[in-house]
């Protein structure tokens, strides 16, 4: 069994400011992100400058914080929301989605596709081999907060987490870690490959979506699902393997068009 390590959720506090490496892991995925894209810009369209991709970048931002807080409030946890509406405000009591940050990501895609003569599918191939940054970065985070943790177990891999944030002391999977690796690091290696030679509008989109929606929804069955909400049917299917089947079958219906698109 392994022990947490004993690591401060607090990168940085001057007085009371207090700079959380779970918000350090954001600017990691973005700026990340970023640097990698200045490779495949001229790729992507030889007209575009950094100006242009900084824009793209930022708004993309704005569509991860602004779509996960409101995915989360709205798929994990809308009785709060109603009891105190001000909760959705405030951020630093933590409380992102995923997929809601997905949803918000597609809408900043097409409003800036619509200002500057992009579609959407075509911009949305080009920022989904990014992704997989911010979502690794993202979970080193979650398992720096030691939240989001598994199942007990007795794999020789277990975790021991800090009673502060698991009570009962289990050896547990540390499902935080699975996700790294698997939404982090393997999806990136799958797309950043993938996309290494043209493709069909369409697929490189689908092949994210199906992945992801793979990976988590394998995930789940180790993952311990939110409190509030717990298991949904069947005393095992939660609320993100709900989420995520859609993007397996969406995904795979986007390869599938494009490519049928393509051989015509």
């Amino acid at each position: 069994m392994l022990v947490f390590p004993q690591i401060d959720p607090v990168a940085i506090a001057l007085g009371p400011l207090k700079i959380h490496w779970y918000g350090l892991m954001y600017l990691v995925g973005i700026g990340g992100a970023w640097l990698l894209a200045t490779r495949r810009l001229a790729q992507f369209d030889p007209a575009w400058n950094r100006d242009k991709l900084s824009d793209l970048v930022f708004w993309v931002a704005c569509g991860v914080i602004l779509g996960g807080r409101f995915g989360y409030v709205v798929f994990y946890n809308f009785e709060q929301f109603l009891a105190d509406p001000l909760w959705l405000l405030r951020i630093w009591e933590g409380g992102m989605s995923f997929h809601g940050g997905l949803l918000g990501v597609m809408l900043a895609v097409w409003w800036f596709g619509k200002r500057n003569g992009k579609g959407f599918f075509a911009l949305m191939d080009f920022i989904a081999p990014l992704v997989p940054l911010g979502l690794g970065a993202g979970r080193i985070g979650n398992f720096i907060n030691a939240e989001l943790w598994g199942k007990p177990t007795d794999l020789p891999w277990a975790m021991l987490f800090p009673a502060w944030s698991d009570p009962q002391q289990l050896a547990r999977h540390p499902s935080q870690l699975y996700q790294f690796a698997l939404e982090g690091v393997a999806l990136f290696a799958i797309l950043w490959l993938y996309s290494r030679k043209p493709r069909p509008t369409m697929a490189v989109s689908g092949l994210f979506a199906a992945c992801y929606g793979a990976f988590r929804f394998l995930v789940e069955f180790v993952r311990v699902p939110d409190a509030q909400l717990g298991y949904l049917a069947g005393g095992w299917l939660t609320m993100g393997q709900i989420l995520s089947l859609p993007m397996i079958l969406g995904g795979l219906g986007l390869m599938l068009w494009a490519y049928r698109r393509t051989a015509r």
